[in-house]
Parts: structure tokens; sequence; C-alpha cells
């Protein structure tokens, strides 16, 4: 192996240089058993992320007009109003508004609604953020994992 292709390697990340060795990986959510297309489907990065953006834009608005006057106060607020937003509505009705918005919904790893104490850990992990800055394969946050859930297309 000459220099380019060790440093080829090291740039594209450990999962390419693996995949160019033969290491079969297979699509997002198939260990869980999701579906690779369509309504089941593991949901994609772009999605979730865009869904917790409308989520704290919400939350942020809620914060500013309930609680705070000012911006800083009200991104103080607002991560509490994430987090209540995030229990009741994923524990009742498995999706927040932005999530709702962009299609997705949280259900747990054998498809059934998530457990409300399962949705409170999931939610808190969610608040310290660096959980859900951590995923695994099947693009599953580390929040998710721990609260054995997973975000699925509707």
């Amino acid at each position: 192996m000459d220099n380019r292709e060790a440093i080829g390697s090291w740039l594209s990340g450990p999962r390419a240089a693996a995949e160019e060795m033969g290491t079969d990986f297979g699509y997002r959510g198939e260990r869980l058993g999701l579906p690779e297309e369509g309504p089941g489907s593991a949901a994609s990065m772009g999605r979730r992320f865009g869904a917790l953006f409308l989520d704290w834009a919400l939350c942020m608005l809620i914060a500013y007009g309930l609680f705070a006057r000012d911006a800083q106060g009200a991104a103080n607020y607002a991560l509490g109003v994430l987090l209540v937003l995030n229990i009741l509505t994923v524990g009742t009705v498995g999706s927040t508004p932005g999530k709702r918005l962009l299609g997705l919904r949280v259900v747990s790893e054998s498809r059934d609604r998530l457990g409300f104490g399962w949705a409170v850990v999931r939610s808190a992990l969610l608040c310290l953020a660096v959980p859900a800055l951590v995923w695994d394969r099947d693009g599953r946050g580390l929040h998710d994992r721990l609260a054995r859930a997973v975000q699925v297309r509707i």
C-alpha cells in the first residue's frame, strides 16, 4: 500500500476502508428488521435534524413568549420546554410536532408505542445533547439505543 492509499482511507473514514476490504454493512435499519425504503424504514439523519430544528424553534417561541424577555433567558427555558414537549408528545402519540411535520415517529424496537418511562429516559438523554450526537450504523442515536427506541418514517 502506498501513502496515497493510506491517506485516502484515513480521509474517507473507517467505513469506506472497511467497505473496500469487502465488509457488507447492509442498509440502515436492517439489523432491526426494518424495511429498506418507505413507511416503517429508519429515518434519515437529515429528517431527524430537521425535526429537531423545528421542535427547537417552537420551544424557543414558547419560552420567549411565556417565560423570558431576552434571547439568553429564552434559550435556557427552551431546553426545559423541549424536555416537557418530548416527554408528553413522544410518550403519548409518538411524534413531536417537528417529527410529525417531517413524517417521522418514535417507536420501540418491537415497533410498538414507546412506553412513557422510556420516553422520559429518551427525552432526558436528548436534552443532554451528547448522546444524540453519537449514533450507530443503523442511524440510531445513543439516546434511542438506551431507550430501546427507533425513529421511523410514517
